[in-house]
């Protein structure tokens, strides 16, 4: 019988590790969440939040929710039935915040991206200027579509939208890029973001939030859809969060401050060289792999691939989740599933959050054990191709400086 020892190496794209410093940040007793202790850990963490989002203008919302219902907040407090949005499809995520939209009673329309590449900025300024009534209110992307593994490029597409003077507000979803690599919610002139916990901040699930300008705060003030739980205009005075609906998530908020603690104490610009670092290996790995046939980076755009996680393409004919299966059974490295089109199809490596070289190299060899024990094509020398990444200078993401 086969006995189990180590620890797990977890490779999923979210949630991802927890360090031991956010985790025994969260284990206290619980404490009066109207008190005085709390409420400055409360004003405290959401101002520093901003230092991530790289907003002076915006203020944060935070919420005991998953990611989606961020979501929900934005269609919540932003719209009224019959609103027509736009939205930017390139995969799992971005159709299910469009099913958000619809569930509300908006209209919503589609610029889908050409298959495994990014959204075209182009055809968003098409479809924008053939708009001339303006009756689209709002452009929603996500900066990663963590089921592909595709990085959408945000400021590019607000250059779109502002070339053909369109009014429509812009929302953005970070949730598996923020503290991964770069984001600029005021220089990119996003009006609203949405973001969770348990990625790049290293926290469990249950936490997300919305961060707001102006423009989506008096938008908000106007909007006629059902809300309750996500009322912004019962949470917020004086430009900041005073309340929550129902008990505040205590424990995450010590959390958050631990894990901005962390962040702080690398760099920021530090933490998104990291990422950019492993990524680069993990990308290196599997083009050594993909030789004669093998499994493949699902992006055709190297410089649109994401820096927080890899989704690997299987041969046609090849099950990704045997993979999946024997890289947890048999050598205790847990991987991403493929989601909605791509179950099957692809298996994902997650690469953000608290990781380390030692810990993606290490992955990555059970991996390639993996693939041999599932019969599946592949290229010898995945780790060795890793290994001469780690080995390289960094290569500066042209999109991060773009700005």
């Amino acid at each position: 019988m086969s006995v189990a020892r180590g620890w797990q190496f977890f490779m999923h794209p979210g949630p991802t590790n927890i360090p031991h410093r956010v985790l025994q940040a969260m284990q206290r007793p619980a404490v009066d969440f109207t008190g005085p202790e709390f409420v400055a850990l409360r004003d405290r963490s959401l101002e520093r939040l901003k230092g991530v989002l790289k907003t002076r203008q915006g203020f944060v919302i935070a919420y005991a929710a998953s990611g989606h219902g961020a979501w929900d907040a934005s269609i919540a407090n932003l719209f009224s039935p019959g609103d027509k949005v736009l939205v930017c499809q390139a995969g799992f995520f971005s159709e299910n915040w469009a099913a958000t939209a619809r569930q509300y009673g908006l209209e919503v329309e589609v610029v889908a991206a050409p298959d495994r590449r990014a959204i075209d900025p182009n055809a968003v300024a098409e479809r924008l200027a053939a708009d001339t009534a303006h009756t689209i209110k709002a452009v929603l992307l996500v900066q990663n579509e963590t089921a592909t593994g595709i990085r959408h490029p945000v400021a590019e597409v607000r250059a779109a939208m502002n070339r053909v003077r369109h009014p429509a507000l812009y929302l953005v979803d970070t949730i598996s890029s923020l503290a991964s690599y770069d984001f600029r919610m005021d220089e990119w002139g996003v009006d609203l973001v949405v973001g969770g916990s348990q990625k790049g901040l290293m926290m469990p699930p249950g936490m997300s939030f919305t961060a707001i300008n102006a423009r989506a705060w008096e938008a908000s003030q106007k909007a006629r859809n059902p809300r309750r739980y996500w009322d912004w205009r019962g949470m917020v005075e004086g430009g900041r969060q005073v309340r929550f609906c129902g008990t505040a998530p205590i424990p995450y908020f010590y959390g958050l401050e631990a894990a901005l603690d962390m962040i702080e104490e690398e760099g920021l610009e530090n933490v998104f060289a990291r990422h950019r670092r492993l990524a680069q290996a993990t990308r290196a790995c599997v083009r050594a792999w993909s030789h004669g046939g093998g499994p493949e980076i699902y992006s055709l755009d190297p410089e649109a691939a994401s820096d927080s996680l890899t989704a690997v393409l299987t041969p046609a004919g090849h099950d990704a989740d045997r993979v999946r299966a024997i890289a947890a059974e048999r050598y205790s490295v847990a991987l991403g599933r493929g989601l909605g089109a791509l179950q099957g199809r692809v298996f994902r490596i997650g690469h953000m959050g608290d990781l380390n070289k030692p810990m993606l190299l290490g992955a990555l060899g059970a991996i390639e054990l993996a693939l041999a024990e599932a019969g599946m094509p592949h290229a010898r020398g995945g780790v060795e191709a890793a290994m001469d990444a780690l080995r390289a200078p960094v290569a500066v993401r042209k999109a991060a400086i773009a700005a």
